[in-house]
């Protein structure tokens, strides 16, 4: 099976995001395991998970709509961290990293949903 979500960027940076939710919710308080810890992981393993859905898409409506989940989730996690960096469960160098990694996921994702959008002459009411 052809697997061209692999070849994106956006997907990419969205799995080495998701890795990096992974490995430092394991270090939140035991408390927080169906809590925080949970919702984080969700949201970051949306991410990836709505990109590869949109690029199998046939119709450039349909992958739009997928890379604008991703999106979302990408904002949903980024509230998500704020908590946990408020609760002290993060330091300021992991927000950091972590803000970076989201900046360029974002990016790659907004260049996604463009060239969609170009492809339909930018209306997807289409």
């Amino acid at each position: 099976m052809d697997k061209p979500h692999k070849k994106l960027k956006a997907w990419q940076g969205a799995m080495d995001l998701c890795m990096r939710i992974y490995e430092m919710t394991e270090g939140f308080p035991r408390h927080e395991l169906y809590g925080l810890a949970s919702q984080m992981r969700r949201a970051a393993v949306s991410i990836p998970c709505n990109i590869a859905e949109g690029s199998a898409r046939s119709s450039e409506k349909e992958s739009a709509q997928f890379y604008n989940i991703a999106r979302a989730s990408l904002s949903e996690l980024d509230t998500q961290i704020e908590i946990a960096n408020r609760l002290k469960y993060i330091g300021a160098d992991a927000n950091a990293k972590l803000d970076a990694m989201m900046i360029d996921v974002d990016r790659c994702l907004y260049g996604l949903w463009k060239k969609k959008a170009d492809q339909r002459g930018n209306d997807f009411t289409k």
